[in-house]
């Protein structure tokens, strides 16, 4: 990304966060444009250009009325058929066949010693992006602003282990995603750190097919613990896998975006964008 598309990314960021802040008075196209000190011609075009539909689309889709309907609807047969045939409808993303390989108890305990973690940094639809894989499969991914930072976090999760500044081929594959390229998600594997219980609402949060939405209560309910939304939500909340494991389809059973690792305006425009994408016609 260069400066230009970086300087579009934060306008574009700006605008999303003050669409959410004033939806009910729904502004138009003027209002926006003017808030982000654009032109509304200049405006439309490069809000476009980044999310692939115009922003008055945009707002109908990302608005709470409407994550309220998705909400509703995923909360039918039609989302637990989905789930438990692994089917997702038009998704592309129902292709996403990844194997989850958590490590062991040992590997847990001891902070990844001795294992080799490649690590790179890239830039993505939604801003920074940091990855790292080890030998087995993709082991993080995460939205950043501060490079820097972004390394003393990813070695923080493994005190204990080797880092190497390299992009290997699993990151590739990885980060393909970003391009609206899904033809190698079948060679992802995850290789992840977690208990037993975060592994599974992990899996689980990969059957939400794209555009769609579910709720706290949803993820506990496919699990089998229907009164532990709130450990399902602490799960959700460490997802070490942006993006690819989708947490930001997560919502409030309100119907409210809800928190986000990585912000609730880069929450916003994902689901905004998923949902363009997954539904060109909206």
């Amino acid at each position: 990304m260069n400066e230009q598309e970086n300087i579009n990314y934060n306008r574009i960021a700006e605008a999303i966060d003050y669409i959410i802040q004033n939806f009910k008075e729904q502004p138009n196209l003027d209002a926006v444009a003017e808030k982000v000190h654009l032109s509304p011609f200049h405006f439309q075009k490069i809000f476009t250009e980044w999310a692939g539909t115009s922003p008055k689309k945009f707002l109908q889709f990302v608005s709470i009325e409407h994550a309220k309907k998705i909400l509703k609807e995923t909360q039918s047969s039609l989302f637990d058929t989905a789930y438990e045939t692994g089917l997702s409808g038009t998704s592309r993303l129902h292709d996403l066949f990844v194997r989850i390989e958590g490590m062991t108890p040992a590997e847990y305990k001891n902070g990844g010693k001795n294992l080799v973690i490649n690590y790179s940094f890239a830039e993505s639809l939604f801003g920074h992006i940091a990855v790292a894989s080890t030998l087995k499969g993709l082991c993080h991914m995460a939205f950043y602003t501060d490079e820097k930072q972004a390394l003393e976090t990813l070695k923080a999760k493994f005190p204990n282990a080797i880092f190497v500044r390299k992009l290997d081929l699993i990151q590739q594959n990885a980060l393909f995603i970003f391009q609206n390229d899904w033809s190698r998600l079948n060679e992802i594997k995850l290789h992840l750190k977690g208990t037993d219980f975060q592994l599974k609402v992990w899996e689980t949060l990969l059957k939400i097919p794209m555009g769609q939405l579910a709720s706290y209560g949803d993820i506990a309910r496919l699990i089998k613990k229907p009164n532990a939304s709130r450990a399902v939500g602490t799960a959700i909340g460490s997802n070490p896998v942006a993006f690819l494991i989708p947490c930001h389809r997560v919502i409030q059973s309100t119907g409210a975006i809800g928190g986000y690792m990585w912000g609730t305006t880069r929450k916003t425009a994902i689901i905004g964008w998923e949902g363009v994408t997954s539904n060109p016609e909206f």
